[in-house]
């Protein structure tokens, strides 16, 4: 039997791994590893994409939705560069990801040949583990460790291998003459290790959570599985629930105990508990923000987090719980006392019952131009009970944490710590591929579309039923208001007339494509696209004069914007137009 070429060896291990998909694009510095999937095809499957940039957000995504490896490929120079925004998005977010690249020849290493970048050098930030593989010997004890330290650190994995070791024999060492050395022996096993905290720590959080007499809890993602104890914890201490925009489908949007997000995009009743609780618990996060946490010392705070060097590092932490959200709340409930005192609970169901008012009276469905607050309440109503919203960054994202419901089955990804722009489209394209029975919707601004709009066609070509609504306001959105914040008037931010048909691409490339302007076109458009056997993109021009407000707007904000329409804000008229109709619409509603 004819022995194994390296790239058909590491194809084969990855298999042994449960990985069942490599998105990726071919290139001259990867034949070996192209020829080992084709010889694994019933094995792996290989998704072609447009950008390289596109497969290592998908292999993000399918490693954030599934909590599995998730796998990307490029060649050697610009190719594997082009991975690196989505590898950080990766880093960022702890998904565990592995990326393949490929090396020129290791003869010529060293004499600036053509396309010679040291990728295993470029890396060196973004991955957890970063190696290159210069002798077959090293395959497969080097694939097992890439792997197992992706998984075991939740982030990003590199293996780099030259174009002529890729089609060397695996397991042979052209220098085991030099020494008596043997290669470690390694398995394709790693096991999630069921971390649990100390029970003098447990107890220690329960008395003081059991002493809080306005307790706050913030869950965040890595509360995601463990959003019914999360709950039931909240009804035990009376506790209102605040969640980071990462950990929106911890908790159900429409739980009696949740006060929705936190911070820019968040809502004013989770500000308000911040400032007002003497006890936060926080559950599987690491919110960056800090001004939005309670001041350092008005508080006490205990937090939930399976990475130890994580605790402590955004406020002073009074108990540190380092474990698994769902094990330590299973073992800290028992030790709390149910609080019969529900003011303060009631207090803040209240709070929320009158945001959501004001939120719901800002969905005018007879605004012209479209409002987007309307559009996401719309896609809301249309999707189905397990759809999967995938969020790019702008505008869109504030519109989605404020008006598009996690409840049921339904689930949301973004690129939350990065914040990088165009990952909705690829996003969705992975996890259609991941869950073809449900909805997979890429809800996007028109700026992060076009930079990787190609990967429409990749989901036509597959035949992937993805859903594309486009947020189109023609311009940079949320760069607007980041400008005039800092009282600067807008610039470089509008992309003129003519606006691009985005319809038209998605027709061209055998998909449903709508244009909307019209409000009254918007239900019926957005239902047609969703019951499309394929995948469908609704092209919603928006009002891009709406401002992506904070639940509070401060007075430095507002003088800031002033000064913005004092220096020539080109558009002022209209902005303080719409602003003033927004404050009059929702003190009607």
């Amino acid at each position: 039997m004819t022995k194994q070429t390296v790239g058909e060896a590491i194809i084969a291990r990855l298999a042994d791994w449960g990985v069942d998909t490599v998105f990726g694009l071919p290139g001259d510095g990867i034949n070996g590893l192209m020829e080992g999937l084709r010889r694994n095809a019933d094995r792996v499957r290989f998704v072609l994409v447009h950008h390289e940039e596109a497969a290592a957000f998908m292999a993000t995504a399918h490693a954030k939705a599934t909590g599995r490896l998730g796998v990307c490929l490029a060649t050697s120079g610009p190719g594997g560069i082009h991975l690196a925004n989505g590898l950080y998005d990766a880093k960022l977010d702890h998904a565990p990801v592995l990326a393949l690249t490929g090396m020129q020849e290791s003869s010529v290493l060293g004499t600036a040949y053509q396309q010679e970048v040291h990728l295993d050098r470029l890396f060196q930030d973004v991955a957890e583990y970063d190696e290159p593989i210069v002798n077959p010997a090293q395959v497969p004890a080097l694939v097992d460790i890439a792997v197992r330290t992706a998984l075991a650190r939740r982030g990003v994995a590199h293996l780099t291998i030259p174009n002529d070791v890729q089609v060397a024999r695996a397991g042979d060492n052209p220098f085991e003459e030099v020494g008596p050395v043997r290669e470690p022996a390694t398995a394709p096993v790693w096991v999630h290790p069921p971390v649990r905290p100390a029970d003098d720590d447990l107890q220690a959080a329960a008395d003081l959570l059991n002493a809080g007499e306005r307790v706050a809890i913030l869950a965040g993602v890595g509360a995601r599985h463990a959003g019914a104890l999360v709950e039931l914890t909240a009804d035990v201490l009376g506790a209102p629930i605040v969640k980071s925009l990462l950990g929106k489908m911890s908790v159900p949007d429409d739980s009696p105990f949740t006060v929705g997000g936190l911070g820019l995009l968040g809502t004013a009743p989770s500000e308000d508990l911040m400032d007002e609780c003497d006890t936060l618990l926080m559950v599987g996060t690491n919110f960056p923000y800090t001004k939005f946490l309670p001041e350092p010392g008005k508080a006490r705070v205990i937090q939930i987090d399976a990475e130890p060097a994580r605790v402590g590092t955004r406020i002073p932490t009074d108990v540190p719980l380092v474990g698994d959200a769902g094990a330590t709340l299973e073992s800290l409930l028992p030790r709390l006392k149910r609080r019969e005192d529900r003011r303060h609970l009631r207090k803040y169901q209240e709070k929320m019952r009158d945001w959501r008012e004001k939120m719901a009276a800002l969905e005018e469905p007879e605004r012209d131009p479209i409002a987007p607050q309307y559009l996401v309440r719309e896609l809301d109503r249309a999707a189905t009970a397990d759809a999967i919203l995938c969020c790019d960054s702008g505008t869109v994202a504030t519109w989605a944490a404020r008006h598009w419901q996690v409840t049921g089955r339904r689930e949301f990804y973004l690129s939350g710590t990065l914040a990088t722009m165009a990952p909705g489209l690829p996003y969705a394209v992975a996890l259609q591929h991941e869950y073809p029975g449900r909805q997979c919707i890429a809800y996007v601004g028109d700026g992060g579309f076009a930079m990787l709009m190609a990967e429409f066609h990749t989901a036509a070509r597959y035949g992937l039923p993805v859903k594309v609504v486009i947020n189109n306001n023609n311009a940079l959105g949320m760069i607007i208001w980041e400008q005039m914040v800092l009282g600067l008037p807008e610039f470089g931010v509008r992309f003129g007339d003519p606006a691009p048909d985005y319809a038209a691409w998605a027709r061209g490339c055998g998909g449903y494509g709508a244009h909307v302007t019209d409000p009254r076109d918007l239900p019926g458009k957005l239902r047609e696209a969703l019951a499309f056997d394929g995948p469908a993109l609704v092209d919603v021009v928006v009002d891009a004069n709406e401002p992506p407000m904070p639940a509070k707007v401060t007075y430095q904000q507002a003088v800031k914007f002033a000064e913005a329409f004092l220096r020539g804000q080109p558009h002022r008229a209209s902005i303080a137009t719409t602003i003033l109709k927004d404050r009059i619409t929702q003190l009607k509603g």
